[in-house]
């Protein structure tokens, strides 16, 4: 097994997330399995009870495991499906210790953090390293390994320790250490000062560079780049720039250039490992497709998606729905202009207070080709996104509802089509009169972390949906399989009044009883989903529903639709020989 360890320095989020998914694809290009773990060093047992505007969108995993926004962008580059392991944390890591500690398998010793939970790291990283994760369901040769937050930060610390023992327990030659850090630009000038001190206080903690990849807005100046290999005693070579992109599907490409993987290779004496031609052969026309699909077109036409949220003070909340987004746009031929709007802004509280934040809310909608609601808790701005799903069914917008944007489909139709003004959900209201949307009976109101609906479930379209645009999307199957995480449900009650105003549940669990899927026939495209589909979308298979989507917003739904049933009758052997996919 070889290791990468992707750390950083200097300030957080500045993208180690994306060079360690980048140095996984160069390397699964060469036909190497690969696998990633994340480490954060947070007390919490996982992400789910983080709050999205302070650490960012909660990635759900297949198994259900609610983790790092990190995860995500291992498994769209990767396409990987990760396991609630691959994700690391201090809470979980003392909660493994502590267990054991209970259960006596320390008895006579003191418990401490160094070697029980430094030891603990390590065999979890060398257990989870070895579980496949991609289609061939084999074990991997490399796995990623990120080191969350910046190296000396306190709650770091047992991690940095068990990884510099780990280096010396796995051998040279198994694991390279790619260290990240800031260079800034101050008048002009770049200052390497920071990473200077970045890395010698790496290197007193005991974790030893191999590269330095260093982010910033330009490409290095060679003087530069000659001073931090100088200042960081490593070579020239080892110092490799990730400037400013116009997108980050490109960094890949940036850090080929440069040689990355001719340095990984060297480093992990790749060269002695036997890769079967078969795999070599899928990597190079992975490497191929990659780059025809991420090379920026000289000019691409725009399409204005609005999104309307709770939580657009911080993107990265909803990053795997912006990642569908663009993998959809590439997928059309389009350039993705996605317009931020507070869902607050358009309600009429706004109004009375800020009539300009409000008309301008409302003109930013008006003018988009489509409007997307995604998942969200909590009552805050509910008003407006049902205000948006109003305006997207009555003026024939293409509408994607995500989770609650579904939900808000479904309150929207109670109070303006069926005539119940009251018409909420119990999550906003509890003693409502029309609760359309109720508590799931399986869920936990007391214990927050891990009760909810997780992970991948099957939605069954219903006997006489096959005239839905959603379903034909996922080739005419009579199941879709997608990822959930919601603790409130659409009411079976009000099912029966709903459909008779034109809302078709074509889609429902194993039971028949739980709402999976909401669509209007008359409409170019109105769909709710209790899922979250944008975390299967990948770079080169967008997801069918945010596929869908921007199909309908750019006008070419029945083109995309067409080349999907095409694709299917290919791999039913029903049409000889594999057309290139067609790109609208």
């Amino acid at each position: 097994m070889k290791y990468v360890l992707v750390s950083g320095g200097v300030i957080s989020g500045i993208g180690k997330g994306i060079i360690a998914s980048s140095s996984g694809l160069l390397l699964k290009t060469t036909g190497l399995k690969v696998t990633a773990i994340k480490i954060d060093p947070y007390l919490n047992v996982d992400a789910g009870t983080l709050g999205p505007l302070e650490h960012g969108e909660c990635f759900v995993l297949k198994d259900g495991g609610e983790s790092d926004l990190d995860l995500g962008n291992y498994e769209r580059y990767l396409n990987l499906n990760l396991t609630n392991e691959n994700n690391i944390t201090t809470g979980k890591i003392y909660k493994a210790v502590i267990e054991r500690e209970r259960k006596g398998d320390y008895i006579g010793r003191t418990v401490q953090v160094v070697p029980h939970i430094t030891d603990a790291i390590q065999d979890w990283i060398q257990r989870v390293a070895r579980i496949p994760v991609d289609d061939s369901s084999e074990e991997p040769d490399v796995c990623i390994i990120e080191l969350g937050g910046t190296v000396g930060d306190i709650e770091s610390m047992p991690f940095v320790e068990a990884l510099t023992q780990f280096r010396y327990k796995v051998g040279k030659g198994n694991l390279v250490n790619i260290h990240v850090s800031y260079v800034p630009i101050i008048h002009g000038e770049e200052k390497t000062k920071p990473t200077q001190h970045a890395i010698k206080q790496m290197r007193s903690a005991g974790l030893i560079p191999d590269l330095i990849a260093c982010r910033c807005e330009r490409a290095l100046d060679e003087a530069t780049t000659q001073k931090i290999a100088r200042s960081c005693q490593v070579e020239f070579k080892q110092v490799v720039t990730v400037r400013d992109i116009e997108t980050i599907y490109q960094v890949p490409l940036l850090l080929e250039d440069q040689g990355l993987l001719h340095r990984l290779r060297e480093a992990l004496m790749l060269d002695q490992l036997s890769i079967p031609p078969t795999l070599v052969s899928k990597g190079e026309d992975l490497w191929k497709l990659w780059k025809k699909t991420v090379v920026t077109k000289p000019y691409l036409e725009p399409v204005i998606i609005a999104l309307v949220g709770k939580y657009i003070a911080l993107p990265d909340s909803y990053l795997s729905v912006i990642k569908a987004l663009e993998h959809s746009a590439m997928r059309c031929n389009r350039k993705l202009n996605l317009c931020w709007i507070d869902a607050e802004h358009l309600e009429d509280a706004t109004l009375k207070s800020d009539p300009t934040i409000y008309h301008k809310a409302w003109s930013q909608l008006t003018v988009a080709s489509g409007c997307i609601c995604p998942g969200g808790f909590g009552g805050r701005g509910v008003a407006g996104m049902v205000k948006a799903a109003k305006w997207a069914r009555e003026c024939k917008i293409p509408y994607l509802g995500i989770c609650l944007g579904m939900q808000v489909a479904v309150i929207e139709a109670a109070q303006n089509l069926c005539g119940y003004k009251g018409a909420t959900s119990e999550e906003f209201d509890a003693n409502a009169e029309h609760r359309v949307v109720i508590f799931m009976p399986e869920g936990s109101k007391e214990i927050m972390g891990g009760t909810m609906r997780l992970g991948t479930k099957a939605t069954h379209f219903q006997s006489g949906s096959e005239w839905s645009k959603l379903r034909a999307l996922y080739g005419d199957s009579s199941v879709m399989e997608e990822r959930h995480r919601h603790r409130y449900e659409v009411n079976p009650d009000y099912i029966e009044e709903l459909e008779k105003v034109g809302l078709n549940f074509i889609g429902k669990d194993e039971t028949g009883k739980r709402m999976e899927v909401v669509e209007l026939k008359e409409h170019p495209f109105f769909v709710g989903v209790q899922a979250h589909p944008e975390f299967t979308s990948r770079v080169l298979a967008p997801s069918p529903t945010y596929l869908g989507f921007m199909a309908a917003s750019t006008g070419c739904l029945d083109q995309v639709i067409q080349e999907i049933r095409q694709q299917k009758k290919q791999v039913n052997g029903l049409v000889n020989g594999a057309e290139e996919s067609v790109h609208f």
